[in-house]
């Protein structure tokens, strides 16, 4: 177990200390707008993810403290499989344009989170981290034909985002 735990810190830390080389966000999030449920549809995953199945990040605004609070579920392995939660905070770093937040699954780990890509309409977005390594597309809607997915793939290609090995999250609701 202690090594699944360093395993897990070293991982997340050696991401938290990567070269900040992207930094290219959109020009404003609405929070109000932004704060909802979110069905993750593809996306280059991280390790903690591997398996998942109708995935999804509902964002609340914590008025009190100030923060975003994620809870962030999915089933492991399949449909039916086991429900997993990880919860995690967010604090807005760039509170100019609000698409740079600082992101902890757990203290003291707190992690670069870019809102690279967003429809005008909220319907769905494209987060990436600095790296490149991770990158999330999620929708309001947990249906997305590959055609639109195509399309914001291409949209985050041209913002200069890493798109190699996007994959599909099995949703079906």
């Amino acid at each position: 177990m202690k090594k699944l735990i360093l395993g897990l810190y070293l991982s997340l830390f050696s991401l938290g200390c990567a070269s900040m080389d992207y930094t290219h966000t959109v020009s404003e999030v609405e929070l109000d707008r932004f704060m909802k449920k979110w069905y993750v549809i593809a996306g280059r995953l991280t390790f903690m993810e591997k398996g998942c199945h109708n995935a999804v990040e509902d964002y609340t605004w914590n008025e009190k403290k100030q923060r975003i609070d994620i809870d962030f579920y999915f089933n492991k392995d399949s449909f039916d499989g086991k429900i997993k939660k990880i919860p995690q905070k967010a604090w807005i770093k760039n509170k100019t344009t609000n698409a740079h937040w600082k992101v902890s699954p757990f203290w003291p780990l707190k992690f670069d989170y870019l809102v690279v890509a967003l429809a005008d309409d909220y319907s769905w977005t494209a987060i990436g981290v600095p790296n490149q390594k991770y990158l999330w597309i999620m929708a309001d809607h947990w249906e997305m034909d590959d055609e639109k997915l195509s399309e914001i793939i291409e949209e985050i290609k041209l913002k200069g985002y890493n798109v190699n090995e996007v994959n599909r999250v099995p949703q079906k609701w």
